[in-house]
């Protein structure tokens, strides 16, 4: 795939559009005033590798939470904001490395206007969030039509300005306009593009929208940076967000697992050894290196397992009492059952 050129800018130590690897972002569940909750869950999605957080700014005392916040995380916080203009002022004075502006609640020119001097101040930038259910905008075109001219018209206020850090998202729940509105804004503007599907809801059915969503754009080479919005933890947004980009070997975050969906034929309980294999690889004692394995089969029977673990970098195929691990396409050895997963992850 040829990825959309677009502008580069930083939110805190993150480079975002251009070259840059495409980031995966979140946002905190908690009431960012309580600042102890917020930073642990923080803490907790730099462990798995969120490289941008969004908090909610909903008054005074969450903007101000935010100072204290920065102190005690890593990675660079965005400011959601909506309605009220000096809650992004706030927001940039306590230490956001980012804000983010709702076209469709903040849009007055002279509120725009203070918000983008203070950005300039602090050399920080500006989302420009376009929300399907937020548009103060109505006319005959598709709901995704009046996002990007929502977000067009919005481009405007702040270019009067001269600023030009800016990254956009436009986000329905309705997979099929999403997918639209990126496609419409991607070919009128060079800004990174922030991409993600709202209120998907939870559960198999919300990872879906948003993996077609997002995948779909992604794997046209459009997108800068995501967010997978799950009615879930933040941390199961992480992880699918890192596994969109995987699939489609944008970013690599540990080797891929290539197992068989089981059948009659497979003597095995698959299933287990599977999960024992992804929660081994989650722990300390267990990293096999991704450089050298980035692919790892594990496959149920004699009909395409030798094969697929022949194929992969590291791989092992069962029969009836046993398996045989495979290293770039030679036997290494032969396994119990009951050990195979033990010798397939000492594997160096």
């Amino acid at each position: 795939m040829i990825r959309r050129s677009s502008r580069q800018l930083r939110i805190g130590r993150e480079s975002v559009g251009g070259n840059a690897p495409i980031s995966v972002q979140s946002m905190a569940k908690t009431d960012t005033k309580n600042v102890a909750a917020t930073v642990k869950q923080i803490k907790s999605l730099e462990r798995i590798g969120c490289e941008i957080i969004r908090v909610a700014v909903k008054d005074e005392a969450s903007a101000r939470a935010i100072s204290r916040i920065k102190k005690r995380i890593s990675i660079p916080l965005e400011a959601d904001i909506h309605f009220n203009y000096k809650l992004a002022l706030l927001a940039i004075a306590s230490g956001a490395d980012a804000i983010r502006l709702n076209p469709g609640n903040i849009y007055k020119p002279k509120e725009v206007k203070e918000v983008v001097k203070a950005c300039k101040s602090k050399k920080i930038p500006i989302r420009v969030g376009a929300n399907s259910g937020s548009l103060r905008i109505k006319g005959r075109t598709s709901q995704a039509g009046l996002m990007v001219k929502s977000v067009t018209q919005y481009l405007k206020l702040l270019e009067r300005e001269k600023f030009y850090d800016i990254m956009i998202s436009l986000k329905a729940s309705d997979v099929s306009t999403t997918i639209e509105a990126y496609r419409k804004m991607a070919k009128v503007c060079k800004y990174p593009l922030h991409l993600g599907v709202t209120a998907t809801g939870a559960g198999t059915e919300a990872i879906v929208k948003s993996s077609i969503g997002i995948g779909t754009l992604l794997a046209e080479g459009i997108g800068d940076t995501i967010r997978v919005s799950l009615t879930a933890l933040p941390e199961d947004e992480v992880m699918v967000g890192k596994n969109i980009l995987q699939a489609l070997g944008l970013r690599r975050f540990g080797p891929d697992i290539i197992s068989c969906p089981t059948c009659g034929r497979c003597q095995v309980d698959l299933v287990k050894i599977v999960r024992q294999v992804k929660t081994k690889l989650t722990t300390n004692n267990y990293r096999l290196s991704t450089k050298h394995f980035p692919a790892l089969a594990i496959m149920g029977c004699e009909v395409n397992g030798p094969g697929e673990a022949k194929e992969a970098d590291i791989g092992i195929a069962f029969g009836k009492t046993g398996g045989v691990i495979f290293k770039k396409g030679k036997i290494i050895k032969k396994v119990k059952t009951k050990d195979a997963v033990k010798e397939l992850l000492r594997q160096k």
